[in-house]
């Protein structure tokens, strides 16, 4: 188990970085107090990748709390200011606590509250929204409420649902039966008429057990079975909450619905970084994260892996979980929206409806700290080619080649000190990428062990390239390229970090390794040590793309 980084250590993974205040030529810290004071920090603005004619490249953060979450402590005007006008993401989801709520969005008190959120979603935070665009903020930004609910005997999961025609919206009667449901929220709580209607569909669930969770999975099937999702929030936070049978459940059970996980998870000012704060002893370590990222996608050959090698359209997200920067000078939780993570996904059209249909077609990929700000992964063979998210269909013996095409940004939003104005002014710089490979093979059935199998043993890294592999070619783009014949059924992935291939306490042979707590006393150097310890440990993770390989004639 190593053991958690001084100020100095941090200090000096900053000079390794490159070009941070203080340090000597031999890249360790000088001793100086105070960096010079560059220039203000400014939004980054994504990179858009040459693609396909249509659609385009946007990003989004689907997991955002406000005041009117209990835990939270951040405004309504003051997430989106943060979201639109400094970060300039082009969609969100605020997805508060489906608890109760005795908070509108600007922190009023409710009267009489509390109230069930579904009914303060109604009441409070979507007439806000519509107001807010109706007196002209946010112009041509894409907003849209959801909610964060408390799955039974589980973790939480992110719940969007909508109706509508043409155009969809938060479809909030929908949340408040949602509520009804699969809460214990008491009747007393609901509309007297809405609770008879109600219980006139079905009996009401007691909202404590497993059946109870794959219930509301049903659930949303049957009422919004193309316009809702169900993605789970940091996995493995918690140790014991899922299996990958419960994945692989919820997925075969609605898959147009349950079809992506949390694994770059918020949070990410904890000083447990993403809040993952059980016990530091080997028996959790598939509870901590590993560069910030939860182990279900972290792990080479886990369960992200093995569920991708059932040959699912199961994808991995980023987002901010953000709750508060930080607090009374106390506490810090998360990151605003944008301000770290970023979720890249290409939208063909425009509305939540074009949100939801590149969500579920997995084009996308996931970053933290800007690390890259454009992509363009695909395989091709006999002239076809397929990007992430999708699949290519070749022959045995089939030349397939893959082509990797990234862009970094000049500098991302890395300040120290915390919220000072002035950026570090280092260029986030991809140190590898790997590239990864894992079989598809049949699906396992329910109740065999296969079902149960949380590895996929035949996943490695196939291929590791560095800026001695890549080319900057006429676009921009460094650019590089891997040439295989088709032999059998597969998918690629890639993941790719800033830091190199052993560096002690961060990677090993290139696999991150598990993220330990950053707990000086002090609370302002605190702060800054997570928010240095954050930056210097930048990843980014793309959805797969499949192979489908058929005999060769």
């Amino acid at each position: 188990m190593r053991h958690t980084r001084s100020i100095l250590g941090l200090a000096a993974s900053l000079c390794i970085a490159g070009g941070f205040y203080g340090c000597n030529g031999n890249g360790e810290p000088s001793g100086n107090s105070a960096p010079a004071a560059p220039a203000p920090s400014t939004p980054i603005t994504p990179v858009t990748p040459v693609a396909e004619v249509t659609g385009k490249w946007t990003t989004g953060d689907l997991h955002v709390h406000t005041i009117e979450s209990n835990d939270a402590q951040s405004p309504l005007t003051t997430v989106l200011d943060q979201a639109f006008t400094a970060n300039n993401l082009d969609w969100m989801a605020l997805s508060n606590h489906l608890r109760v709520s005795d908070r509108d969005s600007t922190g009023t008190a409710i009267p009489g509250g509390p109230i069930p959120f579904s009914k303060a979603l109604a009441n409070y935070e979507v007439p806000a929204l519509k107001q807010l665009q109706a007196d002209g903020r946010y112009p041509g930004k894409l907003i849209f409420s959801t909610f964060e609910w408390d799955m039974p005997t589980h973790d939480h999961v992110n719940v969007g649902i909508f109706s509508g025609s043409p155009a969809l919206a938060t479809a909030v009667k929908g949340a408040n039966e949602f509520e009804y449901f699969f809460t214990g929220r008491p009747d007393t709580m609901f509309d007297p008429a809405d609770v008879a209607a109600w219980n006139a569909k079905a009996p009401r669930t007691a909202a404590s057990s497993h059946a109870d969770a794959v219930q509301a999975f049903t659930w949303l099937k049957t009422n919004f079975p193309d316009t809702s999702y169900a993605l789970i929030n940091h996995p493995s936070r918690n140790p014991g909450k899922y299996t990958v049978a419960d994945y692989r459940e919820f997925n075969d059970l609605a898959p147009n619905i349950a079809f992506a996980v949390e694994g770059m998870v918020g949070n990410q000012m904890e000083p447990d970084r993403g809040g993952y704060n059980s016990s530091y002893d080997p028996a959790n370590l598939k509870s901590r994260t590993y560069g910030g990222v939860d182990y279900v996608v972290a792990q080479v050959g886990g369960i992200w892996d093995a569920l991708l090698g059932d040959g699912r359209r199961f994808w991995n997200i980023a987002n901010s979980d953000h709750h508060f920067k930080t607090a009374g000078g106390l506490f810090s939780s998360g990151y605003f929206p944008g301000e770290y993570a970023r979720n890249y996904v290409w939208l063909e059209g425009t509305g939540i409806k074009s949100v939801l249909d590149g969500l579920r077609a997995g084009k996308a990929f996931s970053v933290f700290g800007d690390l890259i700000n454009a992509l363009d992964f695909n395989v091709a063979a006999s002239g076809t080619k397929r990007e992430m998210g999708g699949e290519l269909k070749a022959r045995a013996g089939d030349s397939v080649t893959v082509t990797i095409r990234f862009k970094s940004p000049d500098r991302n939003n890395f300040e120290y000190p915390l919220d000072s104005g002035a950026n570090v002014n280092v260029k986030p710089t991809v140190d590898h990428i790997d590239l990864i490979a894992g079989d598809v093979t049949p699906r396992a059935l329910p109740g065999t062990p296969g079902y149960s199998k949380d590895t996929n043993d035949s996943t490695k890294v196939i291929a590791t390239f560095t800026k001695a592999d890549w080319k900057l070619d006429k676009d921009g783009y460094n650019t590089v390229t891997y040439t295989f014949n088709a032999a059998k059924s597969q998918y690629f992935r890639l993941r790719g970090t800033n830091l190199g291939m052993n560096v002690p306490g961060e990677t090993a042979n290139g696999n991150p390794l598990p993220d330990l707590k950053t707990d000086l006393t002090e609370n302002t150097p605190r702060f800054n040590a997570i928010n240095a310890r954050n930056y210097n440990d930048l990843w980014f993770y793309s959805n797969p793309v499949f192979v489908t390989v058929a005999p060769s004639t």
